[in-house]
């Protein structure tokens, strides 16, 4: 319902009452603001699928058919059981919206609530993390402003990863290089319309626009679409970066020769992987997948892993995780200190280009 322009959600009671009858659903919270004329948090319930909440959505923000509204991230705060170190980095989040300001791509595969900075910041806070790496999100395309507004406004203690059209000045580039951009991405899955093969010659022309800068390619694939991407990626030079530590698709495991192409690239010193994501590749809450893809791959080159919480969790099929208990996780799948210091800490800050 709508009335007057403001949002009325379920009551409490009400959240429950449906979810006890649908058990695809769960009681979540749509956070103040997420759509205009939403001041306070509506209760609701969703799925990863939709979000029953009552709104009329506007024609940018409301669900269309092949985007799917995603249900909001946990928003009560909680601190991790594990103490980080100095500048402990998330080197992978996206702020989203809001979205009557900053509309999303009509090529969008999913449409999330409105995820916003001083949200971030609240969880960042709570985590006991300094740095943050912002990374752009496939709703908005090329539209790089949410995130370059952000970054302005975080200063030195964030980086981004944009996406680009290709045919930027070098004026602009180095606008956003100032800004603390330090990477593109490319992302081949999770759009509308999937790239079936590397498109190598779109990848060396990135490639060549962005080495001077010094920035990385970041790359959103299923390495076990691409057994031999030791062989055909070995030849960017510029870093690569590797999302969700490789995004196995859900029936490939560790022997598969793709992720093993991937560590290649990494004990090679051309490639890094983003300890990310574990719900994407594995069922939680112990995602033992995801733990012993971690663990192997901190044996064969721990200096090239960076941890990331994915907030918002866009997408997510199953429950909404819990930044803290993922931080925790990480931290149990990786116990020593020496392993947690370079983790949290000093592999982003050589990444990302931290002192």
């Amino acid at each position: 319902m709508q009335a007057g322009g403001r949002l009325i959600g379920l009551t409490e009671a009400e959240a429950r009452q449906v979810c006890a009858r649908h058990n695809f659903l769960k009681p979540i919270v749509v956070p103040a603001g997420a759509y205009a004329g939403q001041p306070e948090p509506v209760q609701a319930v969703g799925s990863w699928s939709y979000i029953l909440a009552g709104p009329t959505l506007g024609e940018d923000t409301a669900p269309m058919p092949g985007a799917p509204a995603c249900p909001a991230p946990q928003t009560v705060l909680k601190p991790p059981g594990l103490r980080l170190p100095a500048h402990a980095c998330d080197s992978h989040l996206h702020i989203l919206g809001p979205a009557g300001r900053f509309p999303y791509s009509a090529d969008r595969v999913y449409t999330p609530p409105d995820c916003l900075l001083p949200h971030y910041r609240a969880l960042q806070q709570s985590l006991g993390l300094s740095r943050c790496v912002l990374v752009q999100p496939s709703v908005y395309g090329t539209d790089n402003r949410v995130l370059l507004e952000a970054l302005a406004e975080l200063g030195g203690a964030a980086r981004g990863v944009v996406v680009l059209e290709g045919g930027e000045p070098a004026s602009r580039l180095a606008d956003m290089h100032a800004l603390g951009v330090r990477g593109v991405r490319v992302n081949l899955v999770d759009v509308k319309r999937p790239t079936a093969a590397l498109p190598i010659a779109g990848l060396q022309r990135l490639a060549d626009r962005v080495a001077p800068l010094g920035w990385h390619l970041e790359l959103l694939v299923h390495v076990d679409q691409y057994p031999d991407l030791d062989e055909s990626l070995g030849r960017l030079d510029v870093p690569l970066v590797f999302g969700h530590l490789g995004y196995l698709s859900r029936q490939a495991d560790l022997r598969h020769p793709g992720l093993r192409a991937m560590a290649a690239l990494m004990k090679a010193g051309r490639a890094w992987a983003k300890m990310t994501g574990p719900y994407r590749i594995d069922d939680g809450p112990l995602y033992p997948k995801a733990r012993t893809i971690a663990r192997w791959l901190a044996r064969e080159c721990m200096e090239r892993i960076v941890w990331g919480t994915d907030w918002p969790h866009v997408m997510v099929r199953n429950d909404m995780p819990h930044d803290a208990d993922l931080l925790d996780a990480a931290g149990q799948w990786l116990p020593s200190q020496e392993q947690r210091q370079a983790l949290f800490a000093d592999n982003a800050a050589r990444l990302y280009g931290w002192p």
